[in-house]
């Protein structure tokens, strides 16, 4: 929406990502991504540091404490390691917003998973020595992060094979065996999927939630900028109407003689006033031109030769600064005669517009000191031949 004030323009933009995703569906704006990765971080950290926690606390005290028990313990620390290093490579990724190639990690966890089951042996089958039981799953969570779930469920499908073949070749196959192993599968694998799982609902809950509060904020605030343009706009056309309302009244009656130079030079600064003040309005790629356009335009149609004379394009400007840059070149044209040159002059940080005119009322050399409206310096002089108005910007 293009308004008079320049946070119309700001909003506008704020809006603007949530209009159009792909795949037709309402896309979230920057606000939303950023609270989610907060909360999705948040939840990396927590598993990063449970995995690796449980494989020093838990794992590697029961794997000295068993030594060589095992049947083969050197097989056992090397996945122990092995295990240690594709958590810490994960880790260090995710910590680092990104994410661990998935597949050939979780094979590298498989494998391991398959070794250490085999080389624990029959007398360790049970016990947290044979740390993969309950620590592996951790591993599982860290290479899969963000993947979809049926990944991970996949993953400790096989997991869970790979330890039920393991519990039939050691000879386990008792009643209160395959209910112990059918223990160790049922709590070691719910808890790690209620965290994957909780962890992508409240990114995506976190995600929906942000995105609707800088929507209804930014509605609000597109609406407090259209009241506040209304606002502008009202003033600034009661002002310009309230000019052009006295000297219509003054002509009906008969206190004004439309001869009188004075007269005639009122109406047509009220007039060009009035049309630059609709050409604020208009949606256009340069609207300082456009707004001068306008003026220079008055000015032909009250008979007065104006070359208008561009160099480079100016940058957005707000209202403010534009009116600035035009309304003292829009008196100066309602005072010209003969004829007018008016030039403007653009850069990224700097506009210049000047307007040339014939001094008409004779020589004096006088220069009128520079005079500032905000960011904008103002500049008159005149020879006695021509008459010299210039308006300058300069971005801060």
């Amino acid at each position: 929406m293009t308004t008079e004030s320049g946070t119309a323009v700001t909003v506008g933009a704020t809006l603007r990502p949530r209009v159009a995703a792909h795949d037709g569906s309402v896309a979230a704006p920057p606000a939303a991504h950023a609270v989610a990765d907060a909360s999705d971080r948040g939840a990396r950290v927590v598993v990063v540091v449970i995995a690796l926690a449980w494989h020093l606390v838990v794992g590697l005290p029961a794997l000295l404490r068993a030594g060589p028990g095992m049947a083969a313990p050197a097989v056992v620390t090397a996945g122990w390691l092995v295990t240690a290093l594709v958590g810490v490579a994960s880790g260090v990724r995710l910590l680092r917003g990104g994410l661990p190639p998935a597949r050939r990690l979780a094979a590298v966890l498989l494998v391991v998973d398959a070794a250490v089951f085999a080389a624990a042996g029959e007398r360790f089958l049970f016990t947290t020595a044979n740390w993969v039981w309950g620590g592996l799953a951790w591993f599982f969570l860290l290479v899969l992060w963000r993947r979809p779930v049926r990944w991970l469920l996949a993953v400790l499908a096989a997991h869970a094979t790979i330890a039920l073949a393991a519990v039939v070749l050691s000879g386990a196959t008792a009643p209160a065996d395959l209910s112990r192993y059918a223990m160790y599968v049922y709590g070691t694998s719910t808890l790690p999927v209620a965290v994957f799982a909780g962890a992508a609902a409240l990114t995506a809950l976190a995600r929906d939630r942000a995105g609707t509060a800088a929507a209804a904020l930014a509605v609000a605030a597109e609406r407090a900028a259209a009241e506040r343009a209304r606002g502008e706009r009202q003033a600034r056309l009661a002002l310009v109407s309230g000019t052009a309302e006295e000297l219509l009244a003054a002509l009906a009656a008969g206190d004004a003689d439309p001869a009188d130079p004075e007269v005639r030079r009122g109406a047509v600064l009220a007039a060009a006033r009035l049309r630059r003040l609709i050409a604020e309005s208009d949606d256009v790629p340069d609207p300082l031109l456009h707004e001068l356009r306008a003026a220079a335009d008055l000015a032909e149609r009250n008979g007065l030769p104006i070359d208008l004379v561009t160099v480079g394009t100016p940058p957005e400007l707000p209202v403010d600064v534009r009116r600035g840059l035009a309304d003292p070149l829009t008196a100066a044209l309602a005072d010209a005669r003969g004829w007018t040159r008016l030039t403007v002059v653009a850069g990224p940080d700097e506009v210049v517009v000047g307007l040339v005119t014939p001094d008409h009322d004779g020589p004096d050399g006088s220069a009128a000191p520079p005079t500032g409206n905000g960011p904008v310096e103002c500049r008159h002089e005149r020879d006695g031949e021509i008459r010299w108005t210039q308006t300058r910007w300069r971005r801060p």
